[in-house]
C-alpha cells in the first residue's frame, strides 16, 4: 500500500482540468478526484474513498460531522483558505484528522485592504468621486480628516492583524490589539494590548480581522457598537458574522458611527434587497480583500508544499484542530 498513490478529492470550484493542473506538481504520488457535481451527495460519495481532502474556499461543500463520517480513510484536511468557516474542528479531531489551513499567505494583501479602505473613509474617497463626476466641487462639505495620528484598534491578531499593525504604525497611528491571545511584545510592532472593551472605547478606527468561531460570531453587537467613540470608522475584512449587521446600520443611521468599510457579510453576495447598499458613507467591496496575485501564488505553494508533506510522513503546517500534524494512512 505505501507505494501507491493517496486518493486526493479535490473541492475548490473551479472546472476539474484546473484543480488537476494546480495539483500536478505532485506527480504519481496522488490520485486527484472531484465530486461528480457541486452538491452534497457528490461529496458524500467521494469521500467514501478520500484520503486527502482539498477544500473549498467558498464554502458551499464542508467537512462536517456527518461527512467525516463518511470517509473512513479520511487522513487529512488542507483547507486552501485562511477561515475555516463550516468544517466541524471537533468531528474531525475526534476523528484523528488533522486540518490545516492557509494561515499567513493574504496577510500582506487584507491588511493592505484594511489600510486603503480606512483611508477612503477618513479622506471621504468616495464621496469626492462621486461629487466631481455628478458635477459638484465641495470641498468645504466633504469633511475629510487624516488618518496619520488617529487611534486605531485591532481585533485579532494573527498574520494579518500584525501586518495591519504594521502597516497602520508606519503612518504613525496610535496602534492597539486585542486578541484571545495576548502576543509576546517583539511580535506587535509597537501595537499595545489592550482589553476588548477598553479597546473599543478607544479606537477611532476599528478593524475586525479575526477568525469566525461560536466565540466570535456577533462580536461586534449593538452594545459593542455603542462602546466606539462618536464618529469612529469600522472596517471589517474578518467575517460577515463577527458584525450585527442590524446594529451596524442602526450605529450608521445613528450618525453615532462615522462609517464603514466591509469587504465580508453575513449573507454572501451581498442581496439586492440589503440596506447596507443604500447608506452613506459605507464602502462595500465583494470579499477580495486577499486576493491578489501575490497571495494566490503562496497559497498554492503552501498547499502544495503541505500535501507533498503528507505524503512524505513529513508534519504538515498550520494545523488548526490539535491533531499530531504527521500524516497516518489508513488501512483499506
Amino acid at each position: 500500500m505505501a507505494d501507491q498513490p493517496w486518493r486526493v478529492l479535490a473541492l475548490p470550484p473551479l472546472p476539474e482540468r484546473a484543480v488537476r493542473d494546480l495539483l500536478a506538481p505532485l506527480g504519481d504520488a496522488v490520485d486527484v478526484a472531484v465530486p461528480a457535481a457541486r452538491e452534497r451527495g457528490a461529496l458524500l460519495d467521494g469521500l467514501a474513498t478520500a484520503e486527502i481532502v482539498v477544500g473549498d474556499w467558498s464554502g458551499s461543500l464542508v467537512m462536517d460531522a456527518e461527512a467525516v463520517r463518511a470517509a473512513p480513510r479520511l487522513a487529512f484536511v488542507q483547507q486552501p483558505s485562511v477561515g475555516v468557516d463550516g468544517h466541524d474542528l471537533d468531528a474531525l479531531g475526534a476523528a484523528g484528522v488533522p486540518l490545516a489551513n492557509a494561515a499567513g499567505v493574504s496577510a500582506v494583501g487584507v491588511a493592505e485592504w484594511c489600510l486603503a479602505a480606512a483611508l477612503t473613509l477618513s479622506r471621504r474617497l468616495g464621496a469626492a468621486d462621486a461629487a466631481v463626476r455628478a458635477g459638484g466641487w465641495p470641498q468645504l462639505d466633504l469633511g475629510p480628516r487624516e488618518l496619520s495620528g488617529s487611534r486605531v484598534g485591532i481585533v485579532g491578531f494573527g498574520p494579518i492583524g500584525a501586518a495591519c499593525a504594521r502597516m497602520f504604525g508606519a503612518l504613525d497611528c496610535q496602534v492597539s490589539y486585542w486578541s484571545r491571545r495576548e502576543r509576546p511584545p517583539q511580535e506587535c510592532f509597537g501595537a499595545a494590548y489592550l482589553g476588548l472593551d477598553d479597546l473599543l472605547a478607544s479606537s477611532d478606527v476599528l478593524v475586525l480581522v479575526i477568525a469566525l468561531s461560536d466565540e466570535t460570531r456577533g462580536l461586534l453587537d449593538e452594545a459593542a457598537l455603542a462602546r466606539l467613540p462618536a464618529g469612529a470608522l469600522l472596517v471589517n475584512a474578518a467575517r460577515g458574522g463577527v458584525v450585527d449587521q442590524r446594529a451596524l446600520a442602526a450605529a450608521l443611521d445613528s450618525g453615532r458611527l462615522g462609517g464603514a468599510a466591509l469587504d465580508v457579510f453575513e449573507t454572501e453576495p451581498l442581496p439586492a434587497d440589503d440596506p447596507l447598499r443604500d447608506r452613506d458613507r459605507v464602502l462595500l467591496s465583494p470579499h477580495v480583500a486577499g486576493v491578489t496575485p501575490q497571495s494566490t501564488g503562496r497559497l498554492v505553494a503552501m498547499v502544495l508544499d503541505n500535501l507533498r508533506a503528507a505524503v512524505q510522513d513529513r508534519p504538515v503546517a498550520a494545523v488548526v484542530n490539535g491533531v499530531d500534524p504527521v500524516i497516518r494512512r489508513r488501512p483499506m
